[in-house]
């Protein structure tokens, strides 16, 4: 298993950082991928499925990610996991942190690969580097609409999902171990 961790401090409230976090076109933008199924346009929220096609260094690509209800906990926590795709799994952790000086973002990026040592190969030599330079670009942008009145084109009727009304799960009790503790570093494992 890879597990990749990235984190930056953005100043900007809490809850505009989640809320840009789950907007599709800001996905879309950086991905270079096309949502062509499920949630499409808007935001993402708990229990929301979104079939992403396009190309990927070079080779058409598909990827269809459910974002796990039991995991939904705005504006602190939500977790995306593939339900199809080229991974064997994939699971991207998004936690959000209120500090004195804004909010810092927290991700862990945590997959496998199919077709034994082979699939490990290619992971660690391509995909890991590739994952990393994806998730300091997104942030990078987030950080950018975040900080400055960008947002406003992005979240143009910006209201924060309620909580959603079913057993409430603690997130760092659903959280795979290879997250815990919060830390700013991409750890390799395989």
């Amino acid at each position: 298993m890879f597990s990749l961790r990235h984190g930056v401090l953005i100043q900007a409230p809490i809850e505009r950082c989640f809320a840009l976090s789950t907007s599709v076109a800001i996905v879309e933008r950086e991905l270079g991928m096309h949502p062509v199924q499920g949630r499409v346009n808007g935001q993402v929220t708990a229990g929301d499925t979104v079939r992403w096609e396009g190309l990927q260094l070079g080779f058409a690509n598909y990827h269809v990610s459910l974002i796990v209800p039991e995991t939904w906990d705005p504006p602190h926590f939500f977790q995306d996991r593939m339900i199809a795709g080229r991974f064997r799994s994939f699971e991207h952790d998004h936690r959000f942190i209120e500090t004195a000086n804004g909010t810092f973002l927290d991700d862990c990026i945590r997959f496998t690969m199919p077709l034994g040592w082979a699939g490990a190969l290619v992971g660690r030599a391509v995909l890991v580097p590739y994952i990393l330079g994806l998730m300091r670009r997104r942030f990078a942008l987030l950080k950018r609409f975040a900080e400055t009145e960008e947002w406003r084109d992005h979240l143009p009727s910006f209201v924060v999902e309620p909580r959603l009304l079913w057993p409430h799960l603690n997130p760092a009790e659903v959280l795979h171990e290879s997250c815990r503790p919060a830390r700013v570093r991409a750890t390799i494992e395989a």
